[in-house]
């Protein structure tokens, strides 16, 4: 499709709020870091996993677990229970104003009385969509995808009004689309995962109500040596939001497609070997995923080039993990962000001829912004009736040069998720050195 409006449209079903069942202890207010307000100006994080549809037999089994009388009563009814664990995502971003109402500090509310989570039942079927249309990795990721995803232009900061957590199941002709949108404040990939990971426990129905997940998070931040003194008092100044409100509304739609490019665990291990063989003083430290993203960067790069002589620079960033980093380490149960940003900028003919040097440095794995979700256990997320058989992303915080990186349904396989022009792509598939090490028979 070449415009928004030939692109196929959904229809909503039904549109529901979910709450959490009262813990005797749970928490009330969340003071946020300086971790949590770096993303105030960011949209929400969209992540979503494609299911095919459950038999009748498994349908059948799947109900029983909640005694509900179908698929979507089942997925909100245990939505609804792993709230009862992760209650911060049914409250609400809060606000405090200076005197002279110049600054405001935010905060999450859980006792906030508009408090729930937005659970939304759509369908594609208008559309004749099917599984094997969002899994062609042979062209770009349908348009319609990016529908599947609720809360489409939210800011983290818009939480005031806006739930924290939104669901969207999306039917298919012969499957389903789980949609999560989460407000950055509140949780990173680890935090995230944690909560969908825990939902999809609860479906399969490895859990009753007042039974513990296998990892409960931790909410109370007074449990734990983080040092949050003055973290209620961090002030942003009010004229910093009504600018990122007037941008807002004056951005134009950016021209971007999202590819995913599969890399089979024997493509992985050509790509370590050679690595490891053509810098001979990394002794066998460069990793498969450091050998797989020197890749992708350079050949994204050397197209890039060869379509723009004038660009001299280029920039990478990643968040890195802190909490293993931190003296004393925070839990991997914290349920929050513990991220900081990892930057670095250079011009891009070094790019061209370092390779994998470059790339030694485990700080150092990628050229724009790189989310790193290999270790999470992404395709684990059997909710009752089978595995994923892809994650896909939402439009949110998309750029020319954002890669997303999971680890694939095959295990020690990857999966690149690039969402850059048409034109970068396009070269890209044409580029014979890249394409050597990429599935194409998906």
């Amino acid at each position: 499709m070449t415009s928004q409006d030939q692109t196929p449209k959904i229809r909503i079903l039904s549109t529901s709020t979910i709450n959490a069942l009262p813990l005797t202890e749970s928490v009330h207010r969340i003071n946020l870091t300086p971790w949590d307000l770096e993303l105030l100006f960011l949209e929400h994080t969209q992540i979503g996993l494609l299911f095919l549809k459950p038999n009748p037999q498994q349908e059948a089994t799947i109900l029983s677990k909640t005694n509900t009388a179908s698929l979507i009563h089942h997925l909100k009814a245990s939505l609804e229970r792993t709230l009862h664990f992760f209650s911060p995502l049914v409250g609400r971003l809060a606000t405090t104003n200076s005197d002279d109402g110049s600054t405001t500090c935010f905060f999450i509310d859980c006792d906030n009385d508009e408090k729930g989570a937005l659970f939304i039942h759509a369908t594609a079927r208008d559309t004749n969509l099917t599984v094997a249309d969002i899994l062609d990795s042979s062209t770009y990721v349908p348009e319609i995808v990016p529908s599947f995803f609720p809360l489409r232009g939210t800011r983290n900061h818009d939480g005031v009004s806006q739930p924290l957590l939104a669901v969207q199941v999306t039917e298919l002709v012969d499957g389903l689309f789980i949609g999560c949108s989460i407000n950055h404040l509140l949780a990173d990939a680890t935090s995230f995962w944690h909560f969908f990971n825990s939902w999809a426990e609860i479906s399969r129905g490895e859990n009753v109500v007042h039974d513990p997940i296998s990892k409960l998070p931790i909410l109370h931040r007074d449990q734990l040596t983080l040092d949050l003194v003055g973290s209620s008092d961090i002030k942003i100044y009010n004229e910093y939001l009504i600018l990122d409100k007037v941008s807002a509304a004056h951005e134009s739609p950016c021209l971007l497609r999202d590819r995913v490019f599969h890399f089979t665990k024997e493509s992985v291990a050509k790509l370590k070997a050679r690595a490891n063989k053509e810098v001979v003083e990394s002794k066998g430290q460069i990793s498969s995923l450091q050998a797989v993203i020197a890749h992708v960067w350079r050949s994204i790069i050397r197209c890039r080039s060869a379509m723009n002589s004038g660009t001299q620079e280029t920039t990478f960033e990643i968040p890195i993990g802190a909490r293993q980093r931190l003296n004393p380490p925070l839990p991997e149960e914290f349920f929050g962000n513990s991220v900081f940003p990892g930057i670095v900028t250079t011009e891009a003919w070094k790019i061209l001829r370092m390779v994998w040097a470059g790339l030694r440095d485990k700080y150092i794995r990628w050229w724009h912004l790189l989310t790193d979700l290999i270790r999470f256990d992404v395709y684990g997320n059997d909710f009752g009736w089978g595995k994923p058989v892809a994650a896909r992303s939402g439009r949110a915080n998309g750029f020319d040069g954002r890669i997303t990186i999971y680890g694939g349904f095959e295990k020690g396989s990857l999966e690149i998720e690039a969402c850059l022009f048409p034109e970068t792509l396009s070269a890209l598939v044409n580029d014979a050195e890249f394409m050597e090490f990429v599935k194409s028979d998906f």
